[in-house]
C-alpha cells in the first residue's frame, strides 16, 4: 500500500505532479530511492516556495521530469572472478546465497550518496563487485575471508546500505557480504551489566523494539533503550552504525556509536579476535577503541556488545526557542553543554536561513508562532531556532528542562513551547524521502557535516557557507546536532540546480576543502569512506595515517580488506 505523507498535498493546479508508485522490479530506481518503496513524501507547498524562489525557478521548471531512474537494468557485467573462485565461495555459503546478476551487484555496491544517486539516475555501472555472497553466521564470514585472502579477492561489506561516502564502492570488483540477511540475530542480553550484544546487519528499529519490549521479549525486569537514532534508523545497521562512528539524534545525552560500544568481535584475514568485555581497562591502548570506525579495512565485525539504557519515553520534555541571531543561540547551546546539571537527549540549533526554511517547511511562517517572534523583535533573516529533548528519570528530566529555561532566557532566547519540536520529531526519519521528489526534476540536496570546537565555531560556519553560496541561486541550510563540553557539529545541507555530475563532484570537493581548511573535521558521523580519503592524510598528518597503515598491514597483510577505503 502507498505511504504519502501529510505535507505532500499540494494546492495549486500547477503543483508538480510528483512520482508516487514503487519503482519498477530490477531498475535503477529501485536502487536508488530512498528507504519503503511504497512511501513517499514531497515537499510541502511553503518548501516549494522556497525552492522556487532561491533557485530561481518557475512553475514550468516542474512540468517535465529530467530522469527518474525507471529504466530497467540490463544483465550484462562481466564477472572477474575464476570459476574456481565462484564454486569455492558458492561451496562455503551455498548456492542460495550468493549471486552474480548485474542487478544484485550494483544494489549492494552503492550507497545514497548524492553522487550515487546521479550515476544511477544516469543508468551507470561502475565501481561494482563480482559477486554478492549472504553470510549465514561467522564460520562463513571465518571461510570467505580466508579464501579471499588466500586468492587476493578483494573483500567489501554491507550492512543497511545508507552509506553517503562512497562506502560501498568495489573499485577493485571482489565480493561483497551482505550482512543483513541473515547476520541479524540476537547473541545474549544482559539485565545485570545492561548489554546487549548481536549480529552486525540487525536494523535499527529490530534492535530497538527488542529493547523497548525487553520485558516480553527478554524475559527482561525492565524496558530499554539503544538511544541511537540517525536520520537513516529505519534503514541502518547496528554494525554500520559501530564502523562508521555513527552518531544519532539522542547522541548529546547516551553517546555517539563510538561510546556505546563496550566490546567487539572480529574476523580479519590475519585470525579472529574478540575484545573483553571490561567497562573500563588499563592494558595499553585499546584496540577495542581501534576497530571502531574502521570501516571493514581491518577485519569484519562479527559481533558487538553495546550499552543500553532504561526506556522512559513517559518523561520526555519536549522544548522549542527562537533567539535573535545565531550567536545567541550558540551561546545558549554551549552553556548547556557545559553545564553541570545533565544533557537534553536531543539539541538542535539551526542557523537563520535553515530557521527561515523550517518555518515554511513545517507551516509555522504567518501563524501564531510566527507573529510572536515578530512581536519579539525576532526577524526573518536572523532569528534562530533551538529545539529539544530532555530524557531519563523524572526528576531528572524535569530539572535538565528547568535548567535549559534559565540558560536560555539569559541568552535573550523566548520559549515557543514544545509544539515545533512536536512537528520536526514526527517527520525526523522520513524528510530524507523528499530528495528523491525533486531529484526527479533536476534539483540536488547533498549534506555534508563536520566536528568543530566551540571557539572555531563561527569561522566554520561563515567560510563554509561562503564556498556554498557562491554557486548562484543555492539554499545552504545549517544546524548543530551534537553537543558536547568541547563544541558541537555543524552539518550543512545545500540544495541547488547542477544537471552535469563533473560539476557537482568539484563542488562538493570544493565545499570539503573549506571545511577542512576552516578547521572542521572532516566528518563527524557520516564517516570517511572514500569521499574523504583524498583528504585524511593532510588532514591527520603523515605519522598518524601511517598507524593505521601499519594495522592494516599486519591485520591485512594482502590488502584485500575494502581497499581504497578510508585511503588505505
Amino acid at each position: 500500500m502507498k505511504k504519502t505523507m501529510k505535507n505532500n498535498q499540494q494546492n495549486s493546479d500547477l503543483a508538480p505532479k510528483w512520482l508516487e508508485t514503487a519503482p519498477i522490479a530490477n531498475s535503477f530506481r529501485s536502487i536508488l530511492k530512498w528507504g519503503d518503496k511504497d512511501a513517499f513524501k514531497n515537499p510541502s507547498t511553503g518548501f516549494l516556495e522556497v525552492i522556487k524562489q532561491e533557485l530561481n525557478l518557475i512553475d514550468a521548471d516542474f512540468t517535465k521530469m529530467e530522469t527518474t531512474g525507471n529504466q530497467i537494468l540490463k544483465d550484462a557485467q562481466p564477472v572477474n572472478l575464476s570459476s574456481e573462485d565462484l564454486a569455492g565461495l558458492e561451496k562455503i555459503v551455498g548456492r542460495e546465497n550468493c549471486s552474480v546478476a548485474t542487478y544484485d551487484r550494483l544494489k549492494y555496491t552503492k550507497g545514497k550518496a548524492m553522487e550515487d544517486i546521479l550515476s544511477l539516475r544516469k543508468e551507470e555501472v561502475r565501481d561494482i563487485c563480482d559477486l554478492v555472497v549472504h553470510p549465514r553466521h561467522k564460520e562463513d564470514v571465518k571461510a570467505i575471508v580466508s579464501r579471499c585472502h588466500d586468492q587476493k579477492i578483494p573483500v567489501h561489506v554491507y550492512g543497511g546500505g545508507s552509506s553517503v561516502t562512497f562506502g560501498l564502492d568495489c573499485p577493485k570488483g571482489g565480493v561483497t557480504l551482505v550482512l543483513s540477511t541473515h547476520m541479524n540475530k540476537l547473541v545474549s542480553f544482559n539485565e545485570a551489566n545492561q548489554t546487549i550484544t548481536v549480529e552486525p546487519g540487525m536494523m535499527g528499529p529490530v534492535y530497538e523494539d527488542l529493547l523497548n519490549n525487553a520485558v516480553e521479549k527478554l524475559s527482561a525486569k525492565k524496558s530499554y533503550t539503544g538511544g541511537h537514532f540517525p536520520q537513516s534508523f529505519e534503514f541502518s545497521s547496528v554494525g554500520g552504525w559501530v564502523v562508521t562512528l555513527g552518531s544519532g539524534q539522542a547522541s548529546s545525552l547516551y553517546g555517539d556509536a563510538a561510546d556505546l560500544v563496550i566490546s567487539q568481535e572480529y574476523v580479519t584475514p590475519r585470525g579472529s579476535f574478540k575484545t573483553i568485555e571490561y567497562p573500563a581497562t588499563a592494558t595499553g591502548p585499546k584496540l577495542n577503541d581501534i576497530m571502531k570506525g574502521s570501516e571493514g579495512c581491518f577485519g569484519i565485525l562479527v559481533s558487538v556488545t553495546m550499552k543500553i539504557f532504561e526506556y522512559m519515553p513517559e518523561n520526555n520534555q519536549q522544548f522549542t526557542f527562537i533567539f535573535p541571531d545565531f550567536e545567541s543561540a550558540v551561546a545558549a547551546g554551549r552553556k548547556i553543554s557545559q553545564g553541570r546539571f545533565g544533557m537534553p537527549a536531543i539539541l538542535r540549533i539551526s542557523d537563520p536561513e535553515e530557521t527561515d526554511v523550517a518555518m515554511q517547511m513545517y507551516g509555522l511562517e504567518g501563524g501564531v508562532i510566527d507573529k510572536f517572534m515578530g512581536f519579539k523583535g525576532m526577524k526573518k533573516g536572523s532569528r534562530c531556532l533551538m529545539m529539544g529533548q530532555a530524557e531519563g528519570e523524572k526528576s531528572f528530566a524535569a530539572n535538565v528542562l528547568r535548567q535549559v529555561k534559565k540558560v536560555c532566557r539569559k541568552n535573550k532566547g523566548f520559549s515557543l513551547t514544545g509544539y515545533p519540536m512536536r512537528k520536526w520529531y514526527k517527520g525526523r526519519f522520513s524528510d530524507p524521502y523528499m530528495r528523491d521528489a525533486l531529484n526527479d526534476y533536476g534539483i540536488l540536496i547533498d549534506t555534508l557535516e563536520s566536528s568543530v570546537t566551540w571557539e572555531n565555531l563561527p569561522e566554520l560556519h561563515k567560510r563554509v557557507r561562503k564556498v556554498v553560496k557562491a554557486n548562484p541561486h543555492t539554499i545552504c541550510m545549517t544546524h548543530a546536532s551534537h553537543f558536547y563540553a568541547q563544541g558541537t557539529n555543524l552539518y550543512f545541507i545545500f540544495i541547488t540546480k547542477m544537471p552535469e555530475l563533473a560539476d557537482f563532484r568539484t563542488y562538493q570537493q570544493s565545499i570539503i576543502d573549506s571545511i577542512e581548511a576552516a578547521g572542521g573535521s572532516l566528518s563527524h558521523h557520516h564517516g570517511v569512506g572514500r569521499m574523504m580519503a583524498p583528504w585524511m592524510e593532510r588532514h591527520l598528518g603523515v605519522e598518524q595515517m601511517g598507524v593505521l597503515r601499519a594495522i592494516k598491514a599486519h591485520l591485512d597483510p594482502n590488502g584485500i580488506m575494502n581497499p581504497g577505503g578510508m585511503g588505505l
